[in-house]
Order: C-alpha cells, then sequence, then structure tokens
C-alpha cells in the first residue's frame, strides 16, 4: 500500500514538472525580445521575418493573411508577445501557443475600441468647436462638439486620424494604434498663410452635407473681420444679416427677422445666458464684441429639441475663453468707439482668463461745443466681456463668464432734460465633466437681467419710469456617444423668470403720481431627449421631443377682458398661488439622404413653443418695449416648420451650394392696438390682438472657402402673411415682416 502511494505521487510530480517544463518553454517563447523594424511592409513578410527570428516556430496557411495589409513598426528589443499584439492589431487575426509553437488563426470577433478627447488651438489653448476628426480609409468621422469633445468608436486596429478645421492646419497621426479605449487630445495650428490650394485626402468630412442640420449658418470671428462695417466696428449680428433667410429689421438697426417671424421670436443665447436687448445705439451696432467672440451659430427654425423657447431662431455665440499659454493685449480706435482686450493664463496649460471691454466717446467731444444743449447732453455706451476658466483634471473644467453693457442717452433743452438708459447683465457659471470616454457633462447656472430707465427732468413733467426683466436659470446637458451610429442628447432646465412692467417715480413738483404694474412671476421647466443614428450609409435620422411647463404664480391681479378689450373685471392671486399653467410635448426630426459623399438631400419638421412675448409699435423693436409673459389671456405661441433643401460641395469643399424651401405655420400671433400705450399699461392685455400667421420661401446660398477671395453669395424669396379678426376686417394681409 505504501510502495503503491510513493509510486502514485512520483508519477504526479512528473506530470507536474513536464507541466512547468512546458509552460517555461511557452514562456520562453513569448517573452523572447527580438527586434523589427518596417515600413509600408505586408503582413505576410513580416511574419515571416518574425518566424525566422524565432527559428520557424510559427504554424499558418497564407490563405488567412490579408495581402492588401501594410503595416508600419518599429521594436527594439521587445518581447514576441508585445510586438504580435501590434502586428495583429485589427487584422482579425489571433495566435495561441501550444507545445512550442505559435499556431496563427482567424479570430472571431474584432472587439470594440473608443478614441476620445478634446480638441483645442496648439497657439492658445482654446477648445475648438465643429473641428472634423475622421479615420482614413473608412466612413468614420466625427465632429467635436460645443465644448471641443469628440468620440470615436471603431473596431481595433491600426488607423490614420485626420483632424480638419477651417483656418487651421490639417493635424494628421500616422499609425495611431486603437488596441483598447483612449484619450486622446489633440492640438492644431493655425494657418500662417491663406490657403491656396486644397489638400485632397482619401474622404473628407463634408461637414455641411453629411451633417442633419438644416437652415443653420457658423460664423468665426475671421468670417466677421472681413466684412465691410460702418464706422469702423466690426458686428457680428450685422454679419449675421447677410446670410439668406436674414434680414434686418429696419435701416441702422441690429434687430433681425428669421424667415418672416418676428424680432422677438430669435433667442439670442451668450455663453448659454439670454440677451433680451442686444442692441446699442437704438439698434445702430450689436452688443457683442467681436474681440470676445469665438463663435455664433444661427438656427433658423429647425433646431435640435436641446433647444427651445423661441419660434423663428436660436443664435447661439461663445465667448472665447482666453490664451492659456501666452499673455496678449490688443485693442483698436475707432471713429466712435475703442477696444481694449487682455487675456492670458491664470496657471499655464491648466487655467486662462480674457477681459474685453470698449467705450464711444462722442460724448467726450460735446463740452466743446458752443451750443449750452449739446454741452450739456450724453451720448455713449459701454460693455465689457470676461470670462475665465480652470481645468480640475483630465476630466473636468470649470468656467466663469459674464457680460455687462450699458447705454447712456439724453438731450437737454434749456432747463429740461429728456433720457433713456438701457442695459444687460449676464452671469454664466458652467462646469464640465467627461465619464469615460462616451459620456460627456455639462451643468450650468445662469443669471441674465435687461432693465430700461427714461427720465425726463423738467419741473412739473419731472418722472422716472424703470422696467426690467430677471431671469435665473439652472440646466443639466448630457451628451451620449453610444457608438459610430447611434448619439444621444439629453438634459433639463429649470427657469425663474420675473418681469417688471414698469414702475413711475416722479420727481419733485411733478404732475404725475407714483405708481407700479405689478410683476409678473414663472416658472419654466423643459425636458428633452434627442436620438442621431445612421443607417447603412445611405440615411441619417436626428429626431427628439421636448417637454415644456410654463407656470404663472402669484402674487398678482389678473384681469378678464371682453371681445372688444374692455375690462369686465379681476381677480387677486396670493404669493406663490397657481394663476395659469401651459404644457406642451415638441417633436422635431431631420433626416439626411446621403446622395453620395458629396451631396445630400435634407428634409426637416419642427414645432417650437414661445411663452414670452415682447409689445412693441416698432418693426424693429426699440429699448422701451415691454416684455408679455403668457398668461390667462394670452397664450403662447406655436410655430410648425417644414423644410426640405439640397447641399453640393465642390473640388473637395472649395465651394459649398445649397437652396433651402421651407414652410411655416404660426398660432397665437400677438398684434399691438395702434393708438395706444404700451408703457405703463395695466390694462395692456385688453389692447392685444390675437391671430395666426404664415410664411414661406426659398433660400439660395453659394459659398467659397479658399483663395485669394473668399465669402458667400445668398438670394432669398419669402412671403409671411397674418390674419387676425380684428384687422382688415378679417381678412389676410401682408405682415410688417414680409
Amino acid at each position: 500500500m505504501i510502495l503503491k502511494m510513493v509510486i502514485t505521487t512520483i508519477t504526479l510530480l512528473v506530470v507536474v514538472c513536464q507541466i512547468q517544463t512546458d509552460i517555461s518553454a511557452q514562456e520562453h517563447i513569448l517573452e523572447k525580445k527580438i527586434s523589427v523594424s518596417f515600413k509600408e511592409e505586408t503582413l505576410l513578410n513580416i511574419i515571416k521575418n518574425i518566424d525566422k527570428q524565432l527559428n520557424n516556430v510559427f504554424s499558418y496557411s497564407e490563405n488567412i493573411i490579408p495581402g492588401n495589409t501594410k503595416i508600419t513598426i518599429e521594436a527594439k528589443n521587445k518581447p514576441v508577445k508585445e510586438i504580435l499584439d501590434k502586428v495583429f492589431l485589427g487584422t482579425g487575426i489571433g495566435y495561441k501557443e501550444y507545445e512550442g509553437k505559435i499556431i496563427l488563426g482567424k479570430t472571431s470577433k474584432l472587439k470594440k475600441v473608443t478614441v476620445s478627447g478634446t480638441v483645442t488651438d496648439a497657439s492658445t489653448g482654446e477648445f475648438l468647436i465643429g473641428t472634423n476628426i475622421m479615420l482614413e480609409g473608412t466612413n468614420i468621422g466625427a465632429s467635436s462638439n460645443q465644448y471641443g469633445f469628440y468620440s470615436i468608436t471603431v473596431n481595433e486596429g491600426r488607423y490614420k486620424l485626420i483632424c480638419s478645421y477651417i483656418g487651421y492646419q490639417s493635424k494628421v497621426i500616422e499609425n495611431l494604434e486603437l488596441g483598447n479605449s483612449m484619450k486622446l487630445d489633440i492640438e492644431v495650428e493655425p494657418e500662417s498663410v491663406n490657403m491656396d490650394e486644397v489638400v485632397v485626402e482619401d474622404k473628407e468630412y463634408n461637414q455641411n452635407v453629411e451633417t442633419t442640420e438644416m437652415g443653420v449658418n457658423v460664423l468665426l470671428p475671421k468670417n466677421v473681420e472681413a466684412v465691410p462695417v460702418i464706422f469702423g466696428e466690426q458686428d457680428i449680428l450685422k454679419t449675421a444679416q447677410l446670410m439668406p433667410g436674414i434680414s434686418s429689421a429696419g435701416e441702422g438697426s441690429s434687430g433681425f427677422i428669421v424667415r418672416g417671424g418676428n424680432v422677438d421670436e430669435n433667442q439670442i443665447l451668450l455663453d448659454e445666458a439670454t440677451v433680451y436687448n442686444a442692441s446699442h445705439l437704438l439698434g445702430f451696432f450689436s452688443v457683442f464684441n467681436g474681440d470676445a467672440i469665438k463663435n455664433i451659430k444661427v438656427m433658423k427654425g429647425n433646431f435640435p429639441a436641446s433647444y427651445g423657447g423661441n419660434l423663428s431662431s436660436v443664435v447661439d455665440i461663445k465667448m472665447k475663453e482666453g490664451n492659456n499659454k501666452n499673455y496678449n493685449f490688443s485693442g483698436g480706435i475707432g471713429l466712435i468707439s475703442s477696444r481694449l482686450t487682455a487675456e492670458g493664463p491664470i496657471v499655464k496649460d491648466k487655467s486662462s482668463f480674457i477681459i474685453s471691454a470698449r467705450r464711444t466717446y462722442m460724448d467726450l467731444f460735446f463740452p466743446l461745443s458752443s451750443d449750452a444743449n449739446i454741452k450739456d447732453s450724453k451720448l455713449y455706451f459701454y460693455d465689457v466681456n470676461a470670462k475665465a476658466n480652470y481645468t480640475l483634471g483630465a476630466y473636468d473644467r470649470i468656467y466663469l463668464s459674464g457680460y455687462l453693457g450699458r447705454d447712456v442717452i439724453s438731450v437737454k433743452d434749456g432747463e429740461d432734460e429728456l433720457g433713456l438708459d438701457w442695459g444687460n447683465l449676464t452671469t454664466t457659471v458652467r462646469w464640465n465633466h467627461i465619464f469615460g470616454s462616451k459620456l460627456f457633462l455639462n451643468l450650468t447656472g445662469v443669471y441674465s437681467n435687461y432693465d430700461y430707465t427714461l427720465f425726463t427732468d423738467g419741473g412739473k413733467e419731472s418722472a422716472e419710469v424703470v422696467s426690467g426683466i430677471n431671469d435665473i436659470a439652472g440646466k443639466i446637458d448630457f451628451n451620449y456617444y453610444m457608438n459610430n451610429l447611434h448619439t444621444f442628447n439629453f438634459g433639463l432646465q429649470v427657469v425663474k423668470q420675473d418681469i417688471s412692467p414698469g414702475e413711475i417715480t416722479p420727481g419733485d413738483g411733478s404732475m404725475y403720481n407714483a405708481k407700479k404694474i405689478e410683476e409678473t412671476h414663472s416658472y419654466k421647466s423643459e425636458a428633452y431627449v434627442v436620438h442621431e443614428f445612421e443607417f447603412k450609409d445611405l440615411l441619417t435620422f436626428n429626431y427628439g421631443l421636448r417637454f415644456s411647463n410654463y407656470s404663472i404664480v402669484g402674487p398678482g391681479k389678473v384681469y378678464s377682458f371682453d371681445e372688444d378689450g374692455n375690462e369686465t373685471g379681476s381677480e387677486e392671486y396670493g404669493s406663490g398661488d397657481l394663476i395659469k399653467s401651459y404644457n406642451g410635448l415638441d417633436p422635431r426630426i431631420s433626416v439626411v439622404f446621403h446622395l453620395s459623399s458629396s451631396n445630400s438631400i435634407k428634409a426637416a419638421y419642427s414645432r417650437n413653443r414661445q411663452y414670452l412675448h415682447l409689445l412693441t409699435t416698432s418693426s424693429s423693436g426699440t429699448p422701451i418695449d415691454i416684455w408679455q409673459a403668457s398668461s390667462k389671456n394670452v397664450k403662447p405661441g406655436i410655430a410648425d416648420q417644414y423644410s426640405i433643401g439640397y447641399f453640393q460641395n465642390f473640388n473637395n469643399n472649395a465651394y459649398e451650394f445649397s437652396v433651402e424651401s421651407y414652410y411655416k405655420n404660426l398660432k397665437n400671433q400677438i398684434e399691438f392696438s395702434s393708438g395706444n400705450d404700451i408703457i405703463m399699461n395695466e390694462l395692456v392685455e385688453g389692447d392685444l390682438e390675437f391671430g395666426r400667421g404664415w410664411s414661406y420661401g426659398v433660400e439660395f446660398m453659394l459659398k467659397k472657402n479658399v483663395g485669394n477671395l473668399t465669402g458667400w453669395l445668398g438670394y432669398t424669396w419669402s412671403k409671411s402673411e397674418r390674419q387676425f379678426p380684428g384687422i382688415n376686417k378679417g381678412k389676410v394681409f401682408p405682415a410688417t415682416q414680409d
């Protein structure tokens, strides 16, 4: 019995030793260090070379080796396993050791990996919006979002990555090995000279042709700088009015009309904060200092479900973050104003700031006049843009930005004085966070204020009228890059809004009495989801849904009116009481049919809802117009827009052509009865007319992107009509915006 146990033990030890010997042999092959150096060599020749160095240990059939695969690899004194992993990356070939041999065979499935990161300007560290990232030889590409983030999911393999952006040198990363998901931040260098030719790549990413966006125009600072200007002042909103489908609301006005809509139907966002009056000097200039602006995106009605609140357009403006590498100072002296900008790193390559300010100085010459009235008059505006950011780590960044602008006008006539001043104040606090390689978060807090003061100083007529609107908002947005075929955007927003229609304060000895129109208070809650997916390289769909709730709360007095606008009664509400609530679902969808890599047909439908209205007696709007919230008497406006268009690029993106047609149906339109007062009118809702409208048109655009002469040519034909029971005997008439 004991002898049998001894024999069994010895046998087991022999087997274990044999296994350990085999393992040691296998480990010896994999861990053996060799050197290889190949440039664009075939996979078969590389295998044969490695096999020769290992004394013919490979076992394989040449039929499984892709004949057209060429590889560049440089490795000196590296383990065999490390070299084989790189050589077979993305080829569909795997290896396994067995009894001192390395057996090659086809793998069942390639692993999916994700490359993601941010794209920045190499000279300043600024994030770049809408940069094109392509993997050469594939139909796979991406565009960086509004915070410079991109994400691409592909099969494991070896790729050539090309990053391109207008005005910058293309960044090419050769032999990018993607065996596992990785973070890849890309820096691109600005072009030092004007491009006079286009480098032809394997496949350009024709963004305007391939994306689902319709009715979208993007302007960069260099576009604005190249446009002739009035009084030497660059103006991004004036430049936007040169785009098809957008026109000025009046001569000298910065107000604008988009596809037949009203001036108040345009939402202007500066770093996600709403700017309610975007004009200086009664509309001759906009409030946006071009030195502080990085990007402006104008969306004409067919905007995704992540935007909402206005019927006609969204103008999304992003401020520069500031140079995080070097300190820069710049400025300019114009005929009527001067400006100065300072930017630089707070902590180099980690945080930065920018401050840009300008002021007019016409009023500085008034004291030189011999006319006493002119000498004591005032006419000037100023504005200040400021922004700072700090990088907390590889995945977190915080921002703080703000805008302050003011206009002051006063005219003297002897002892009498008439004056007006108005201005905007916005503040945005934002946190960006990257969850892994596919999920991007943006958390934002916003404060926005607009107010004006109208005053007279002249004995019995001395008085001051103040009005304004105030927003406090919080929002959270997610971008989820599921893979190259599916992208999801979702989020929600809550806005607390207070409107002060007017308060009059009489001066000493004035004939006016003190009076205050009650403030209105409301809460707006919105949630959205957007899904974009590609179907077999033929169709790309972008569809989404936006839900909004608008609740008007007390305290306040609500008036009732008859059909003729006469007051019939009123009802008092206490603080926090719900006066009226509106809810709505706004579907959005756009489709791209890819005819080829350089031309496509697009179609879109969108519903937009607007809860805030501007009461004005002018087609172009004035600083003393009144904002009117939806109420028991005033319903929210609704617009349904249908669009279809053809998009074509020529000569590898040297030229872009597009033609778009649209039809827009408008509900709950508002007109203010002529002859009535807006200012200090507590019964203003009785002076409103409610009706419907529609607009339609065709827009053409031809754009030249390269060469010594660049620019665009646009043409628009459009109609805009309205119908109100109490206007023009109920018959259809051309709208003011026609």
